[in-house]
């Protein structure tokens, strides 16, 4: 089987350690460790104007890893458009995509926060249009189709292309109706928020699938999930960190009486395996993407649940 991929299911993690900020040797040693183990791919955020693990342009870290590995692909979850010029980050996908052989994998958002879209100077109405229009635009540079400026002159043409052709795989982070069914629109996959609960989730693939037969597109094979997990061979660690996960909880979500166990999942092998399998059978999902970092967990201890997790799954 490819690297990753165990009984269909492709196992990627996002990077597991910042606590720092981003330095290109400690991020590299993550990539080259989970492509060592076996991971299918190496996922980052974007976000902005928070503090040293911010990470504002996830594409250049990304470019160190790929400069370190050979085999894994990598992959952005949320890769904001609306805040981008649609030919410069066509041009900075494409480089990306070249720098690493063909590995991208290019998880797109529109944006939530409303003091991010201040500071570039837009408007949060407007994120959804300026999402498709720069999307499409996008599209037609990977493709290699002449692009117009704004004003009277000649249209340009992208240089370097995409190694995968017509471009890497796309996939568009959503949340709520809107968002789905402009997903839905577009015929891509639907990547899902990690702090969701999986009847929640159970039933946004249903109105994402039934958006998918109105606008008459084809049914989607890629179903990713990404989730929060670690597992102990020792029960009272994992109620350890259970227990930290708890008290970490923003106020909003004890608020709407959001649970640990809505958004996680951790435990001891048998019921993260049983887990796994009850998202499975729901869902559907063949792209496992795993979320590190968690509050107490050192780095040896997050590499033994990485390893139980791949072992759990090949056993599947």
């Amino acid at each position: 089987m490819p690297d990753g991929q165990t009984r269909g299911i492709n196992v990627a993690v996002t990077a597991w350690s910042a606590r720092t900020g981003w330095r290109a040797d400690a991020l590299c040693r993550q990539a080259e460790t989970a492509e060592a183990m076996g991971f299918h791919s190496f996922w980052l955020p974007e976000n902005h104007f928070g503090d040293q693990r911010s990470v504002p342009a996830p594409l250049t870290l990304l470019a160190a890893v790929a400069a370190r590995t050979s085999r894994i692909r990598l992959g952005s979850t949320s890769y904001l458009l609306p805040i981008r010029h649609p030919l410069l980050a066509a041009e900075e996908v494409a480089v990306l995509d070249q720098l690493s052989n063909g590995r991208v994998i290019l998880g797109m958002g529109r944006g939530m926060s409303g003091p991010v879209f201040d500071a570039f100077g837009i408007s949060a109405s407007d994120k959804r249009k300026l999402f498709q229009a720069n999307l499409e635009i996008m599209c037609s540079a990977w493709r290699g189709d002449p692009i117009a400026g704004s004003k009277q002159g000649k249209p340009v043409v992208l240089a370097p292309l995409p190694v995968q052709r017509p471009h890497p795989p796309l996939w568009v982070a959503a949340f709520g109706p809107l968002a789905l069914k402009q997903v839905a629109r577009l015929g891509l996959p639907y990547l899902a928020s990690p702090v969701e609960s999986l009847a929640t989730l159970e039933q946004n693939y249903q109105h994402y699938r039934l958006a998918l037969k109105a606008a008459k597109k084809n049914p989607v094979s890629t179903v990713p999930v990404m989730r929060t997990i670690f597992i102990s061979e020792h029960r009272e660690s994992a109620n350890a960190v259970r227990a930290r996960l708890e008290s970490s909880l923003p106020p909003a979500m004890r608020r709407e009486g959001v649970a640990v166990e809505d958004w996680a999942i951790v435990g001891d092998r048998s019921y993260v395996s049983d887990k796994l399998q009850e998202y499975i059978g729901r869902l559907g999902i063949n792209h496992l993407i795993v979320r590190g970092g968690l509050p107490g967990v050192d780095g040896n201890a997050q590499l033994k649940s990485h390893q139980l997790l791949l072992d759990i799954i090949a056993g599947f």
